[in-house]
């Protein structure tokens, strides 16, 4: 970071980073501190989140402070923002990260699964905005930053958090609308495949490498890149921006090919119109055969 951002950039500003003890959060809460900013890391797990703020704390210039909640709960949601306030008096920055999902075909998911990535992707991020504004941004203004994801072509084998990812970021579009004459901004960034040993435990061994290789940029992206793009919009130099998703992923949701493979089928039959003067339907365009279309 040093040199990209002015030192000192969020001096006096309270940020609060959700699912902020490892990978993507963790970054983005150390540039945050490094940049002078007072910030809360917040996740379900306490383990990492101490161990987060103590390192980020000694490294400075700001300072950063940890909480324990579950943003599936709403009264988790009011205590750490009501303490985020108690302590530090304001919150200027928030950056919803905190996440979850699960590699599963569609078909596979089952309703208690498919209920914990929404609960988690979109109502815990829509109740942390909610509260966040209520208490405060309402009266004050301040930026908000969605990380959300790759899910502009579908997301084959997630099917779960594609939906919430997607609605996501049409809650930032609407949010930035209707809280404008309140001084608040409210973007989104969608990573695309981010290398990180917290995501590289949660899959397969080699499935990040194997990614790489199908990206246009040949590598995966790092979470250093994703935060630079998070203060980028949390800062003053995006005061003009609003309602907009930044894409940190290499050109990837541009780039046609993708891990999920379709298998060789015959499944989906063209719609032929009606029978020619034969009686006969013409056959499928390259199958050398007919076949009639189900309705």
């Amino acid at each position: 970071m040093a040199g990209l951002f002015s030192p000192g950039l969020f001096a006096g500003k309270v940020a609060l980073v959700t699912g902020g003890g490892t990978g993507i959060g963790r970054a983005i809460a150390g540039q945050l501190v490094e940049l002078g900013a007072a910030v809360t890391v917040a996740a379900r797990r306490p383990e990492p989140l101490r161990q987060t703020a103590a390192e980020l704390t000694a490294a400075g210039p700001g300072r950063c402070h940890h909480l324990q909640a579950d943003i599936r709960r709403e009264q988790d949601v009011l205590r750490m923002v009501e303490t985020v306030l108690e302590r530090d008096g304001a919150l200027h920055l928030l950056v919803n990260n905190g996440g979850g999902q699960f590699v599963s075909p569609a078909a596979d998911i089952s309703r208690n699964g498919w209920r914990a990535v929404i609960e988690t992707n979109l109502t815990g991020t829509f109740t942390v905005c909610q509260t966040a504004h209520r208490l405060h941004m309402r009266q004050h203004g301040g930026a908000v930053v969605n990380i959300i994801a790759d899910m502009f072509r579908g997301f084959p084998l997630m099917a779960h958090t594609g939906a919430s990812r997607a609605a996501v970021e049409n809650l930032t579009r609407t949010l930035a609308v209707e809280w404008a004459h309140d001084g608040v901004r409210v973007n989104a960034v969608a990573p695309g495949v981010i290398y990180s040993a917290s995501a590289a435990a949660n899959y397969a061994d080699g499935l990040l490498e194997q990614c790489a290789g199908e990206l246009p940029a040949r590598r995966c992206g790092t979470t250093h890149e994703v935060a630079a793009a998070v203060c980028f919009l949390l800062s003053p130099g995006a005061s003009y921006v609003s309602g907009a998703t930044l894409r940190v992923d290499g050109a990837a949701s541009l780039y046609a090919r993708q891990l999920h493979r379709v298998p060789a089928h015959d499944r989906l039959p063209p719609y032929r119109g009606r029978a020619g003067p034969t009686g006969r339907a013409e056959p499928a365009a390259g199958s050398g055969r007919s076949r009639d279309r189900e309705w």
